[in-house]
């Protein structure tokens, strides 16, 4: 088609404006992508001695999604240690989205974990962790994290009760779990069959639990939802009289016990302990939901905004705090801060896709999550993988 030589000056013109928006576009897309991929798939990793060093707060910081295929570290079929309680996927669960967010640091990176580094780390040794069943599953993620490492043959579990210890024989390493739910002792102390109703605390009394932790190198402890079943809480103090106490003042008072088995009982040469800060629950919806009636039943995505629950108490965390800073300057215990990160993790519950009493939640008790949900358990993978993930930096690193 001919055009005079004006209209083909034009469409010259337009032809070269339509390609520059064009390439321009696609070149700002490409950027884009790049940032946005930057700010949500980021794979880098730190340094665990240069995190630390550099002074970084990894507790601090936000949720990201992983690269896709980077996370989980583990999958239920590739762990065959995890408890039917927490494995949310195989329980029914529809969605796996919760099991894909990465914990970001705002000034730095979460080092990668290193299961052969950390087993190096633990040669010869034996690590714990004490507490009530949130611990119990810190520890079988801790064991699915580290297992892949292991040959076969050279890894098993056997249980010497309130012991579960999982063992890396070529390592002849030893990853525990100890059922202590108060620490302190309690009517709920035998393993299976533990007193949860009537709850009663010897609020003096360790001895029975920290004869089993004197040899052990590595100590993570960990006590909160068991103390926070109701306001007052029976217990005996200094005698075998039974006062009913308030649950935040009774929780001190078991810190001061345990405090005190840790500078009496420690080797600060040999041995190391951490804290961990309590597990955030997430049973009333309308505090992430203006209107709402529901807990954490099909909750998909984290809170993305700044989130405390009314089921963390400042109470005990503050009790903690002063615990820990009371302690010999010989002996140091470090707090792992894990629950503003939690805090934002409503997604990531057991709710209806567990069981209750040892039966799977049922598919018509499922129609009922203001009733079966459980909105206090985590599910595997998940956010305990987190708490690992951040216990490895400072095993490997070794800072307080």
């Amino acid at each position: 088609m001919w055009l005079p030589p004006s209209n083909q000056s034009l469409l010259a013109l337009f032809l070269f404006v339509s390609a520059t928006i064009l390439v321009v576009g696609t070149l700002r897309t490409i950027v884009e992508f790049s940032f946005l991929t930057k700010i949500y798939f980021s794979t880098t990793h730190g340094d665990p001695a240069d995190v630390l060093a550099q002074g970084c707060n990894l507790f601090q910081g936000r949720w990201v999604l992983d690269e896709p295929n980077s996370r989980p570290l583990y999958t239920e079929e590739s762990c065959p240690y995890l408890t039917r309680q927490v494995t949310c996927g195989r329980n029914g669960r529809p969605d796996s989205l919760y099991q894909k967010w990465r914990w970001k640091p705002d000034a730095c990176e979460l080092p990668r974990f290193d299961a052969l580094k950390l087993l190096e780390r633990l040669r010869n040794k034996r690590l714990m962790f004490v507490g009530d069943s949130i611990q119990r599953t810190q520890w079988e993620s801790m064991v699915c994290l580290l297992q892949p490492a292991i040959p076969d043959g050279k890894r098993f579990i056997h249980k010497d009760p309130p012991r579960k210890v999982f063992v890396a024989e070529e390592f002849n390493a030893s990853i525990e779990f100890y059922w202590a739910p108060f620490l302190v002792e309690s009517n709920s102390d035998h393993a299976t069959k533990h007193t949860v109703q009537r709850r009663q605390v010897k609020l003096d009394s360790i001895t029975e639990h920290s004869q089993h932790w004197a040899a052990v190198d590595v100590l993570v402890f960990e006590s909160y939802v068991w103390w926070m079943y109701q306001p007052f809480i029976n217990a005996t103090n200094g005698s075998h009289d039974v006062h009913e106490y308030d649950a935040i003042a009774a929780y001190e008072l078991m810190l001061r016990t345990w405090a005190n088995w840790i500078d009496s009982a420690m080797n600060p040469e040999t041995q190391k302990a951490y804290f961990m800060s309590l597990s955030p629950t997430h049973l009333w919806s309308w505090e992430w939901r203006n209107g709402s009636n529901g807990n954490c039943f099909s909750e998909s995505y984290p809170i993305q905004r700044p989130f405390w629950g009314a089921g963390s108490s400042l109470g005990v965390m503050r009790a903690v705090g002063e615990a820990l800073q009371g302690l010999k300057v010989k002996v140091k215990v470090t707090m792992l801060n894990i629950t503003q990160l939690s805090e934002f993790r409503k997604d990531a519950h057991t709710s209806v896709y567990t069981e209750r009493r040892g039966k799977l939640i049922t598919g018509e008790q499922r129609l009922r999550p203001e009733m079966y949900a459980d909105c206090i358990h985590w599910c595997l993978p998940g956010v305990p993988d987190t708490w690992n993930e951040i216990l490895y930096t400072y095993l490997i690193h070794g800072g307080h």
